[in-house]
C-alpha cells in the first residue's frame, strides 16, 4: 500500500522520475496547499544520501527569506521519506528561457536580484549553495522568483570536492577548492548572461571543453547590452578574488547598474516582462490541473570523481522535465519520527535540543530531550497519528533534565498552532535603495502588495535612487496588512527650500542658490520703492528636485 505522509490528503501527482515523486497536497488541518517529495525506495535505503539528506536539512533549518522556497516538515520512517514544502504556483526559469529566449535586461536584472538575495540569506548564514541555474529558480504569475535545491550545498570553506552542473560552475569549483560565495555570484551571473542573450556564456559539449571554457576563455561581455557589461565582467572574473564576496555586496552593484541604466522604474517593468512570459506557459503551473510529467531535469547536478563506491543515481532529486514544480532535495528544520524500537536521529535544524514537526501555520512540538551535549533520544509513532498537529500519544524519553525555559516538557501533548504576530516593528529603510528597502521590510514580514514606492525628480532618470521618507516611520507597530509608503529620490536631486513669506526676495535668493539651485528668478526683479516681500514661489518647496530647475520667487513691494 502507498504511504501517505500522516495529516496531507494528496490531490494529484505533480511529476515522477527515478529519484522519487513530487505531489500537490493538502495539509489537512489548515487547509493549506503544499508540494510533497516522496524519495525513491533506492535513495532512502543509501545510508550515505540519507547522511547528507540530513545534513541538508541542518544547513536549511534556519533559512528565513522570502526568496527561497519555504520548507515545513521532513518525516522519515520505516515506510518511507518524505518533505512537505511550500508549493510554489511557477514554473522554472529554465522553462521561460526554452519559450522566450533572451527576456530583455530588465528582466533579466529582476531575476538576478530575487535570487542574489536568496542567495545572500544563505551566505549570511554561512552556506553556499554551490548549484545554481535556471532549473533551481522558480518564476511565480506576478513576475516573482524564488531560489530552490540545496542539494550540494555545503558550509562556507568545506572542501566538498568538484562538485556542481557544469555550465554555471566557477572555475574554483573545477579544481575542488574550498566552497565560497563568490561560487554562487558566478552561476548566478551566468544564468542571468543566458537570460540577457539566449544563450549560456560558454557552450561547450564536454567536461573537457567547459574546464577550459570557463577557466581560460574570455568573458564574451560583448553580446549581452552594454549598460549590464560590468556586472557581467565581475560576476563572471576568473577568479574569484575578483568578483563581489558574496551576493548581497553584489545586490548592491546591480541596483547602482541598473538604476543608472534604466531608470527607477526597472524593477516593476522587469517584473511585468516575466509575468507576461509565464502567462503563455499556462499549463505548466501546478494550479493548472494538468497531467502529470516524468523524468527528471535535463541538467542533472554531476559531482565529478570517483564515486564513493558503485554509481548511483544522481544527487539532483524529483523534478517535473516540462518545468511544473522544482523542489529543494531535504527539509530544513528537524527530523520526526521513526517506527518500533528505533529512536530518532536529531537533525539539527532552528532548535537543536528538540524534534518539532513544522506545519504550515507553525511549529508544534512532538517531543523533546535534551543534555548538555543537545544529544537526545526518543521516540514517536510513524502511523497516521503522527501527523503534524501531533498526537497526544507521543512520547519521548528525556536523556536529562532540562530547563522549562529553553526545552518542552519531557511528555508534550498536542499544542495550538502559533499563528504569525498580527502586528510588526515597521524597520527603518531610510537612505537603502528601493529594492533594498522592499526586501527589508517583507523581510519583516510585510507584504509586496502593500509597499509602494513614490520617485521624486523625475528629471534625474539615470540617477541612483535612496528612500528619503517612510510612513509608517521606522519604529512604529502597525498591522502586517498595514500599508507602507516609501518615496524615494536621486543622489543628484537637492531639496527645495520654502521661501514663501521670506521679508527679503534677494535673500530668498540667496538662499536658494546656497542651497544648489541654479537658476533662480525673482518677479518683479526689483522694487523702485521699498522691498519685496516673498508671496509664493514655482516650483513650491519641499521637494526633490534637480539643481538646474528653474525657480521663480513671487514677490510684493512693501513700502519702506
Amino acid at each position: 500500500m502507498e504511504w501517505i505522509v500522516p495529516g496531507y490528503r494528496h490531490t494529484r501527482e505533480l511529476g515522477s522520475g527515478a529519484s522519487g515523486r513530487v505531489v500537490l497536497a493538502l495539509h489537512e488541518e489548515t487547509g493549506t496547499p503544499v508540494a510533497i517529495k516522496y524519495l525513491g525506495d533506492d535513495l532512502r535505503a543509501d545510508p550515505d544520501f540519507l547522511t547528507e539528506f540530513r545534513e541538508e536539512a541542518r544547513l536549511l533549518g534556519d533559512l528565513d527569506t522570502p526568496y527561497v522556497v519555504r520548507l515545513y516538515e521532513y518525516v522519515e520512517g520505516p515506510a518511507g521519506a518524505a518533505i512537505a514544502m511550500e508549493l510554489v504556483d511557477g514554473i522554472a526559469l529554465r522553462a521561460l528561457l526554452k519559450q522566450a529566449g533572451a527576456t530583455g535586461p530588465e528582466a533579466a536584472l529582476v531575476v538576478l536580484k530575487g535570487s542574489l538575495l536568496g542567495l545572500a540569506a544563505a551566505h549570511a548564514l554561512g552556506v553556499v549553495h554551490r548549484d545554481y541555474k535556471p532549473e533551481n529558480v522558480l518564476v511565480a504569475a506576478d513576475g516573482s522568483s524564488k531560489l530552490v535545491d540545496f542539494g550540494i550545498a555545503v558550509k562556507t570553506g568545506n572542501a566538498g570536492g568538484i562538485a556542481g552542473t557544469p555550465p554555471y560552475m566557477a572555475p574554483e569549483q573545477w579544481t575542488g577548492d574550498p566552497a565560497s560565495p563568490a561560487a554562487d555570484v558566478y552561476a548566478a551571473t551566468a544564468t542571468f548572461f543566458e537570460c540577457l542573450t539566449g544563450s549560456r556564456p560558454f557552450a561547450g559539449a564536454t567536461f573537457a571543453e567547459l574546464v577550459v571554457q570557463h577557466t581560460t576563455a574570455p568573458i564574451p561581455d560583448e553580446l549581452a547590452p552594454e549598460a549590464v557589461r560590468p556586472l557581467i565582467r565581475r560576476g563572471l572574473a576568473k577568479q574569484a578574488a575578483d568578483r563581489p564576496e558574496g551576493a548581497a555586496a553584489f545586490v548592491a552593484e546591480l541596483e547602482a547598474i541598473a538604476g543608472a541604466a534604466y531608470g527607477p522604474q526597472w524593477e516593476e517593468r522587469g517584473r511585468k516582462r516575466l509575468a507576461a512570459i509565464a502567462a503563455l506557459l499556462p499549463l505548466l503551473f501546478p494550479s493548472a490541473g494538468g497531467a502529470p510529467t516524468s523524468g527528471t531535469t535535463a541538467l542533472a547536478s554531476t559531482t565529478l570523481g570517483p564515486p564513493r563506491r558503485a554509481p548511483r543515481i544522481p544527487r539532483k532529486l524529483l523534478v517535473g522535465a516540462g518545468g511544473g514544480v522544482l523542489l529543494v532535495g531535504a527539509l530544513g528544520g528537524v527530523a520526526v519520527g521513526v517506527g518500533g524500537h528505533q529512536a530518532p536521529h536529531v537533525t539539527g535544524g532552528p532548535t537543536p535540543i528538540a524534534i518539532t514537526s513544522i506545519t504550515p501555520s507553525g511549529p508544534v512540538s512532538v517531543s523533546a530531550s535534551a543534555s548538555a551535549s543537545a544529544s537526545a533520544s526518543a521516540s514517536a509513532s510513524a502511523s497516521p497519528s503522527a501527523s503534524p498537529s501531533a498526537s497526544p500519544s507521543s512520547s519521548a524519553s528525556p536523556s536529562a533534565s532540562a530547563s522549562p525555559s529553553s526545552t518542552p516538557s519531557s511528555t508534550p501533548s498536542s499544542s495550538p498552532t502559533t499563528a504569525p504576530p498580527t502586528t510588526i516593528n515597521v524597520p527603518t529603510v531610510l537612505g537603502l535603495l528601493p529594492g533594498s528597502a522592499e526586501s527589508k521590510l517583507m523581510a519583516a514580514g510585510f507584504r509586496r502588495g502593500n509597499i509602494s514606492v513614490a520617485y521624486d525628480c523625475s528629471g534625474a532618470a539615470n540617477g541612483n535612487f535612496t528612500v528619503h521618507s517612510q510612513d509608517p516611520t521606522g519604529g512604529s507597530v502597525v498591522s502586517r496588512s498595514a500599508s507602507i509608503a516609501l518615496a524615494a529620490t536621486s543622489r543628484s536631486c537637492l531639496l527645495l527650500p520654502d521661501e514663501t513669506g521670506q521679508s527679503s526676495a534677494k535673500n530668498a535668493q540667496l538662499a536658494l542658490e546656497q542651497a544648489g539651485f541654479t537658476d533662480v528668478a525673482l518677479n518683479p526683479s526689483a522694487c523702485n520703492y521699498g522691498w519685496a516681500q516673498v508671496t509664493s514661489q514655482s516650483p513650491a518647496g519641499g521637494q526633490y528636485l534637480m539643481p538646474s530647475t528653474p525657480i521663480q520667487l513671487n514677490s510684493y513691494c512693501i513700502p519702506g
